[in-house]
């Protein structure tokens, strides 16, 4: 006890003197410094994660490691701590916390009209980028906090301001709660971070999508090498800071795997490798981030099985979210399996004590115990390039290390002492001797037996006279063991108690009978504890495999190129061919090698088509579905930001137009404003990554829009230009103009600061880029021809164009085509005068007209609203096909590539079970580059997969739930369809 005291004493007066500043003045004493060495020997000692040492000893003196290892040269002056049979592990570090700094308080909504214009002068133009914050200037030690974390592992923290698109600066903090900043700080800017995500606490509207945030991330970078030239007149502290941070480790907040891919990109583009803060999901596209090269920062929040007992619920839950349930602990070990390097954060528990519990569970799904000790310690420490200082146990290094009874990663191991810079905190005491286990106890001339089990802190005593359980009660603390119980007739209790040693095989203590006279009391220890393993008499839990995409009816691979003969069909050209019957299509190579009767090769899939229609895929010139944005209504252009970095290819709305036909679609930016954003042209290659059903040298396009949306008719807001159709004709000259004079200044070979938004501008005028403009009303059709021709440019496509037939002749000396419905009128004012007519009547006049969807689920009938020409403006079978397919591929300059069964062109193909103009028409086979990605065969066996699959993870889940594991309520995943006015801000 003696020894135990002088040891404590020694080191609380280490852990304050070790801790005081040299030059501070000492005015509460006699100013000393404390020299003393303190050796932990006999352990079992983790240097690093794969430098063990068994029987070791480590020594320390003034917070840091002096020396480690089996034969460690002891100082006279040294306070040696046997604790044998002990393990010594570097102390936990958390890269992503917020642990010191206050989030900001969200800012109270300011009225129906969005703020347009920043609030702060002097900074960046926009208030969500601040790289001028810096977390230290914020950061208040919360001890309470610090001790949570602690008693979980951690003694390192990289904390920052998680708000806003650019955060500034962290501050990584050792949890030493003994000293003050002066030591617990270990770099006041340890990183710079980054988000998709704008601030809560300012009000600015742009950016309000992913999209937004992406170019407004790629002009901050184009700012900030602009500014660094010495271009610019005024000050801007925000682009200063920027340049400042530059060399710090970079940290990126994507939160998603997709988002990883979108950051890792804009990095590439700029010349920055980001750290990455994921999702937990990145084992559905793990090919991918592996090949960012990006050091990842992982969260352990593996949900919680749904409570799927109540089958009404349970009908509520996707399969998407169940898949995630079961395959999101497997996570952490595909990467490492896969070579990609991570850390582990506490970001996203509900609580730190959930921390140990969801390690764990990764390593019981394979994660290797050695990974995770380095997702902990070593890696981390080398993100931050600290790992001289800490994240192992080398010389040198803080002195932050764990003292367990164990395995770190064993769930019945007990963390003792959690150092940290030398200062000892106690998290369970290591001096506490296990009282558990059955016990033959003997007070006065009465013998009971006794069981102690629970914990070691918190034992739970039950005792028995006979047969009989007896109320009792224990309480323990410092190795001092009070227990007390009635005897069996309840007329008073025995109290008992005694100071356990060591050896505690036999107990002997002090003793009060139920009479009040003191005795003795003994208890002899017949079985010691050991924990009892349950045997799961269950089926074991599995980890289902994922699928491309990991949704519902996702393949099990993603389809490959076949070499295949259509046989005896009857083929829709789009050509001049026409329709002929009893034709055989070869397919090589993804392309259409040979159009003819009686057709054979050798190597090839024969799909025998007698009787069956084989047509090009439908092309769809405007949609808004694979989409995770729509608009970015921000500002009244949005020039800057590109379809193409939102694109959703998890979408089941891919394979729904897949299994109507459609092989290709133009996503639109949506309507908000006067200048949208730049389209993405696809090809619905369901199964491939979002990357890869984007076009090869995609044609450019960019959405304009008129009428009631862009000048916010329906929206209730008054305070963005333009709020009249002139207004919108003023946008349009405004932004042409500047464009012009960029393109001027550009060409002259003076300096000039890169725009993205004029950049884009500038394409149009130089008719490298096509418009497709959504409108209404023949006057602002009118208008928007002659702002084009003004500025030598034409305007591609008209896209809905309901009054085209009424400008339709002035449309074809212009050059434009467009892109209508079939038979929708009146559902606004702008369109009283739409007919139905209106493609027939504009095709008679020599325009190029195509029948688009503009709807997730008219692209699924696009046959049938192709064939609606033929009752409204006798369209012939031909016409009215080519208006789903070579139409819109010449709208989309692509008529050289697809939409018609020619000879070298794609083989986007569809093979039909019926005239593809009725109704009784199915897709049976939808092919894109020579590869089928719908089957209607296939499909009616996935309804099925997807059947049984549910029921499985409904059963492994109410497994869950019988063995007591903690379950959430069903919740409704629900992918919003997007519409051209759908407007959505981003939160992640």
């Amino acid at each position: 006890m003696i020894k135990k005291l002088l040891v404590t004493t020694a080191m609380v007066c280490y852990g304050f003197v070790a801790l005081a500043q040299d030059y501070f003045p000492a005015n509460e004493g006699v100013k000393t410094k404390n020299t003393n060495y303190t050796a932990f020997t006999n352990a079992k000692i983790y240097i690093t994660p794969t430098q063990v040492v068994e029987s070791g000893t480590l020594l320390v003196q003034n917070g840091k490691v002096v020396e480690v290892g089996k034969s460690v040269t002891l100082p006279k002056n040294t306070v040696v701590i046997d604790i044998s049979g002990k393990s010594v592990y570097p102390s936990f570090i958390d890269l992503f916390s917020s642990f010191g700094v206050k989030k900001p308080e969200k800012l109270k909504e300011q009225g129906r009209s969005a703020e347009y214009e920043p609030s702060r002068s002097g900074f960046y133009w926009n208030d969500h980028i601040m790289p001028e914050n810096d977390a230290i200037a914020k950061f208040e030690y919360d001890d309470t906090v610090a001790e949570t974390l602690r008693k979980v592992g951690f003694g390192v923290v990289n904390s920052h301001i998680q708000d806003g698109i650019a955060r500034g600066t962290g501050v990584l903090v050792a949890l030493n709660g003994k000293g003050n900043n002066a030591d617990r700080i270990i770099d006041d800017r340890s990183a710079q971070y980054f988000s998709f995500t704008k601030s809560i606490a300012k009000s600015q509207s742009y950016p309000s999508s992913l999209m937004g945030s992406m170019a407004l991330l790629r002009q901050m970078y184009n700012d900030e090498n602009w500014y660094a030239q010495g271009k610019v007149d005024t000050k801007d502290r925000s682009l200063e800071a920027l340049a400042r941070n530059k060399n710090l480790v970079q940290i990126f907040d994507a939160g998603d795997k997709g988002n990883i891919i979108r950051a890792d990109g804009i990095g590439d583009a700029f010349g920055i490798q980001y750290v990455i803060f994921g999702g937990g999901n990145e084992y559905e596209r793990v090919s991918d981030i592996k090949a960012s090269n990006a050091k990842l920062i992982l969260p352990l929040n593996f949900p919680d099985a749904y409570d799927v007992s109540d089958p009404y619920a349970a009908a509520y839950v996707t399969l998407e979210d169940m898949r995630n349930w079961n395959q999101a602990p497997s996570n952490p070990k595909v990467l490492a399996e896969n070579g990609v390097s991570f850390s582990f954060t506490l970001h996203g528990l509900k609580s730190p004590v959930d921390f140990k519990e969801k390690v764990l569970k990764a390593i019981d799904h394979g994660l290797d115990k050695t990974t995770a000790l380095k997702a902990l310690t070593t890696i981390p420490a080398q993100i931050l390039g600290k790992s001289e200082q800490i994240g192992s146990l080398t010389k040198g290094s803080y002195a932050n290390f764990l003292i367990t009874s164990g395995d770190v990663f064993d769930k019945n191991t007990v963390l003792y002492e959690n150092w940290v810079q030398g200062t000892k905190n106690v998290i369970s005491d290591m001096s506490l001797v296990d009282v558990r286990g059955e016990y033959d106890l003997s007070v006065g001339n009465q013998k009971f037996k006794a069981s102690i089990k629970g914990t070691v802190e918190k034992p739970k005593l039950v005792v028995k006279k006979d047969t009989v359980t007896l109320k009792s009660k224990l309480t323990y603390a410092d190795n001092w063991l009070e227990l007390s119980f009635s005897d069996k007739e309840k007329t008073g209790s025995y109290r008992m108690i005694v100071f356990v040693k060591a050896d505690n095989k036999s107990i002997i203590g002090k003793a009060v009978l139920p009479s009040g006279d003191e005795t003795t009391f003994s208890a002899l220890k017949t079985v010691p504890f050991s924990e009892r393993v349950k045997e799961d008499k269950k089926q074991p839990s599995k980890t289902v495999a994922v699928t491309y995409p990991n949704v519902g009816y996702g393949y099990e691979a993603i389809p490959k190129q076949e070499n295949v003969l259509f046989k005896n069909a009857t083929v829709w050209t789009s050509e001049a061919a026409g329709i002929l019957k009893n034709t055989d299509v070869l397919v090589k190579n993804g392309k259409i090698a040979k159009v003819g009767q009686n057709l054979s090769a050798g190597g090839v899939k024969t799909i025998d088509a007698t009787g069956k229609h084989l047509t090009a895929g439908i092309i769809d010139e405007h949609s808004h579905i694979a989409a995770l944005a729509v608009n970015e209504s921000g500002q009244n252009s949005s020039a800057e930001v590109k379809m193409e970095d939102v694109v959703d290819n998890e979408d089941k709305g891919i394979y729904l137009a897949l299994a109507g036909g459609v092989t290709s679609l133009q996503l639109l930016h949506g309507s908000a404003n006067p200048i949208g954003g730049r389209s993405a042209i696809l090809k619905l290659k369901w199964g491939e990554s979002a990357e890869n059903m984007i076009y090869d040298n995609s044609p450019k396009f960019i959405k304009f829009a008129l009428g009631e949306n862009v000048k916010q008719s329906n929206w209730g807001s008054f305070n963005r230009f333009p709020q009249t159709r002139m207004g919108v004709e003023q946008v349009f000259e405004n932004y042409f103009q500047r464009a012009k004079e960029y393109g001027v200044k550009k060409k002259s070979g003076e300096a000039f600061r890169y725009d993205e938004e004029m950049e884009t501008l500038l394409e149009i005028i130089n008719r490298e880029r096509f418009i497709s403009c959504h409108s209404y009303v023949q006057s602002e059709i009118n208008m928007m021809m002659k702002v084009a021709e003004k500025f030598g440019f034409r305007v591609n496509t008209f896209t809905h164009i309901l009054e085209g037939y009424k400008v339709a002749d002035k449309m074809k000396a212009h050059g434009a085509g467009g892109g209508t419905f079939s038979d929708w009128w009146a559902y606004k004012f702008e369109v009283n005068d739409a007919i139905p007519y209106n493609a027939a009547i504009m095709h008679n006049q020599g325009v190029t007209v195509a029948i688009n969807s503009d709807d997730a689920e008219m692209i699924r009938r696009l046959n049938q609203e192709a064939a609606k020409t033929m009752k409204y403006g006798g369209m012939t079978e031909q016409e009215a096909w080519n208006m789903v397919t070579i139409n819109p591929a010449k709208l989309l300059h692509l008529n050289d590539r697809t939409g018609s069964i020619k000879e070298g062109k794609d083989a986007d193909l569809v093979l039909w079970s019926d005239n593809p103009l009725s109704i009784y028409a199915k897709a049976e086979k939808t092919m894109i580059d020579g590869a089928i990605y719908f089957d209607l065969e296939k499909d009616m066996q996935l309804r099925a997969k997807v059947v049984k699959e549910r029921n499985e993870l409904i059963n492994l889940m109410l497994l869950e739930k019988e063995k007591g594991k903690k379950t959430q309520e069903p919740q409704q995943s629900k992918k919003q369809i997007m519409h051209c006015d759908t407007l959505s801000e981003y939160l992640h």
